[in-house]
């Protein structure tokens, strides 16, 4: 009896498995633009380096091929320290989404958002800096 009850449990787990990996398995990072904004789902003052006067700065991802519902993280690096990790849902074969992070003036130099898949694959990576005026 328990063996009848196993065996259709690990083909339903093994099924619904291969379905979240089909979903993320075509997924690609279109675009990835820093910026100062985000207004009507756009990048809005678009960079690589900012002044420490900033506040915050956004990561605007546009992905593409994502088959059903999906995720990546941005993740934020400050001179390779991990500062945020930030989940985000890609829901379209076509997607846009952004994180942002709050800027200390004293965060002067180099930073780095990694976008990682569920899985902690790194699809992309891009840098910007922070430059006293």
């Amino acid at each position: 009896m328990l063996r009848k009850t196993i065996i259709p449990v690990v083909i339903f787990v093994f099924i619904i498995s291969a379905g979240l990996v089909q979903a993320e398995s075509g997924m690609q990072v279109a675009q990835v633009t820093f910026a100062t904004a985000v207004e009507d789902r756009q990048p809005i003052g678009p960079g690589t380096s900012f002044p420490t006067t900033v506040e915050r700065v956004y990561c605007f991802t546009a992905i593409n091929g994502a088959e059903g519902e999906a995720s990546v993280s941005h993740v934020w690096y400050y001179n390779d320290t991990e500062m945020a990790r930030v989940p985000l849902s890609v829901r379209a074969a076509a997607w846009r989404t952004w994180s942002s992070k709050r800027i200390m003036p004293f965060w002067v130099g180099q930073w780095r958002v990694d976008v990682e898949s569920a899985d902690g694959d790194i699809l992309t990576s891009k840098e910007f800096s922070i430059a006293s005026p």
